[in-house]
């Protein structure tokens, strides 16, 4: 597996785990609404000193926060249940990626809000020219830190 195949596999993964997140999203907001219009919850919305249209939204939007989170787990298996064949090649790539961005990416304790450390986890690099942009920035961004201003 080269790195730009690498790259590839890696986008079409997160795009899957995007979408898992959207369709397990909907389908807990759709099933919390089910199970909450079924009055399964009405001892606990009579505790909450709070107008219970507004509890069964929140409890709603919670549903549909939890179906978001679980997606990227349920899309990963997916994608690798689809990608078998690649899925070694993919841990061991990934672990050396990682092991990359880690070594190169830049010390954060001079950042500030007014001067961020630039994608510290490499999260937006989706190719090797991407990389060596990431590498470039991080490069930047040292030299601005260690400038000396006077």
């Amino acid at each position: 597996l080269d790195w730009n195949s690498f790259f590839k596999l890696r986008l079409r993964r997160r795009r899957i785990q995007l979408l898992f997140s959207v369709i397990t999203g909907l389908a807990g907001g759709a099933a919390g609404t089910v199970v909450l219009a079924e009055g399964f919850a009405e001892p606990l919305i009579a505790q909450v000193p709070l107008d219970p249209f507004f509890t069964l939204g929140i409890m709603t939007m919670a549903c549909a926060g939890l179906g978001w989170l679980i997606g990227p787990t349920i899309g990963n298996q997916v994608f690798y249940l689809v990608n078998r064949r690649f899925k070694a090649q993919m841990l061991q790539k990934e672990a050396e990626f990682f092991a990359r961005v880690k070594r190169h990416r830049a010390d954060p304790t001079n950042s500030s809000a007014g001067n961020p450390v630039p994608d510290f986890y490499g999260e937006k690099i989706q190719s090797v020219a991407g990389y060596r942009r990431w590498l470039k920035d991080q490069r930047a961004f040292n030299k601005k830190k260690s400038a000396s201003f006077v």
